[in-house]
């Protein structure tokens, strides 16, 4: 298979597993391409015995997990220069705006609320219900993709779905 082929078969995959990560369909697309120019380096040393679709997976999640790690630390550092500046109290980079283009605007406040849950479980919990309960991949799928026990990736969803069930009963 070539690049090409491999940019159409998967592009739509990894588009939308890093939509679930930003939910900003613009921070998504700069993901996508991070992401498919990692490949396109790293394409000769794909072990062949894996799934490439596994292997997307994981180079995805990462670079999306790095993407949210670049953005918090810009934020900071926003943060902190507004401090200094005498013209305006106001933030220089304030938050990007829930942008998911998959939601009804009747649903976008109770959306924001769950992704807003979802983006504050620690990364290998967060992992695990976005391929679970938003990519509807199987348990074994996910381990494989997080490189982990089947066991473990139980206990991943779990502590996670009852860390939002909990965090949404204490909001209500």
């Amino acid at each position: 298979m070539d690049f090409k082929e491999l940019y159409n078969e998967h592009k739509n995959q990894v588009y939308n597993l890093a939509l679930q990560y930003v939910q900003n369909a613009e921070d998504a697309q700069e993901i996508t391409q991070d992401v498919f120019i990692k490949v396109h380096q790293k394409l000769a040393d794909f072990r062949h015995d894996a799934k490439l679709s596994t292997w997307m997976y994981r180079i995805t999640i990462n670079a999306s997990l790095d993407f949210l790690k670049a953005k918090k630390s810009q934020k900071r550092f926003a943060f902190i220069t507004s401090i200094f500046q005498k013209e305006s109290t106001a933030l220089k980079h304030d938050h990007s705006d829930f942008n998911h283009p998959g939601v009804d605007m009747e649903q976008k406040e109770e959306i924001r609320k769950i992704f807003e849950l979802i983006n504050q479980l620690p990364e290998n919990q967060r992992t695990a219900i976005i391929l679970s309960k938003l990519e509807h991949r199987t348990v074994q799928e996910i381990a494989d993709i997080m490189e982990t026990s089947y066991k473990s990736v139980e206990s991943l969803i779990f502590r996670g779905k009852d860390k939002i069930k909990k965090q949404l009963a204490k909001d209500n």
